[in-house]
């Protein structure tokens, strides 16, 4: 995340590709020395590669990923033997630590919209891990690339009612409002009944909004309706919402706020478990009509 205003300005005016191959030539000579120096893993990508996320060695790459894996059993309970959905699983960073803790009977699917991470993933997870499943899926985001197909009319490649669990970590906050809605809908269909999903997202309420609007380094300056970007030329850059916005895109689509548990990006670190913002929530047993 960039923090710095008139550096986040300059790097969202490239494309994706441009910022790709900035992000590759910046860590090249350390990805260079980490490799004739053997500090590197197997599973895990080199910095170059990383494009979600802070870009890691390997050890700090994986303790992300165990953390993550830590607030998913600890949030929504997940067991050794659900069948998990990934949305947005980037390039394997909650991969690398769900293989060792999920046994041969469950089934990870995770899918991105980066063919960089999918290619990854399949050529080093997959090939130890037969019931780990990663799919590229050509989706338009101004922030990854510039594909055709749009994500508020992607339809999940997936069986419905067939997952214990449904995750993502920073992707809602790198959406539009009409694809994130359309998201909620597909969870919905995948979710078993009475199953439950965990995603990130920067949240606001009344009390908090002019705050986020003004921060000096980290604002959402663009008021919408319920919700907030930092970018117009980017849409997809940064977008906060309205707690209450958002527990009404839930509703909709028959799904239940469970929880949100507030990070740190609006301020104070002192008992926040995350920089975003957590929100659980649950599939309805018995959907409103």
């Amino acid at each position: 995340m960039i923090q710095n205003k008139p550096l986040r300005s300059f790097w969202y005016s490239l494309s994706s590709n441009q910022r790709f191959l900035i992000r590759k030539l910046y860590y090249f000579p350390i990805d260079l020395y980490d490799r004739i120096t053997g500090n590197y893993h197997k599973y895990v990508p080199p910095r170059g590669y990383i494009y979600t996320g802070s870009p890691a060695n390997y050890k700090d790459y994986i303790k992300q990923g165990e953390q993550q894996l830590g607030l998913l059993k600890s949030e929504i309970e997940l067991r050794q033997n659900d069948s998990v959905l990934d949305i947005g699983s980037g390039i394997g960073r909650t991969a690398i630590a769900l293989t060792s803790y999920l046994d041969k009977t469950a089934r990870y699917e995770g899918f991105d919209v980066v063919q960089l991470g999918i290619k990854w993933c399949d050529s080093k997870i997959k090939k130890d891990f037969p019931n780990f499943n990663f799919k590229y899926i050509p989706l338009f985001n101004d922030l990854y690339n510039n594909a055709n197909l749009k994500a508020s009319e992607f339809i999940f490649p997936y069986e419905k009612n067939f997952f214990d669990k449904v995750f993502s970590f920073s992707v809602f906050t790198h959406m539009q409002i009409d694809e994130i809605q359309h998201y909620f809908s597909e969870i919905y269909k995948v979710l078993k009944p009475n199953g439950i999903a965990f995603s990130t997202f920067f949240i606001y309420d009344d009390a908090s909004e002019n705050k986020i609007s003004q921060n000096k380094e980290f604002d959402f300056s663009h008021k919408k309706n319920g919700y907030r970007l930092m970018s117009n030329n980017v849409k997809s850059g940064n977008i906060a919402i309205h707690k209450d916005k958002l527990k009404a895109m839930l509703e909709f689509e028959n799904l239940t706020l469970v929880k949100v548990i507030d990070g740190f990006w609006k301020g104070s670190r002192e008992n926040k478990i995350e920089y975003q913002d957590i929100v659980i929530f649950k599939k309805r047993a018995n959907p409103l009509t």
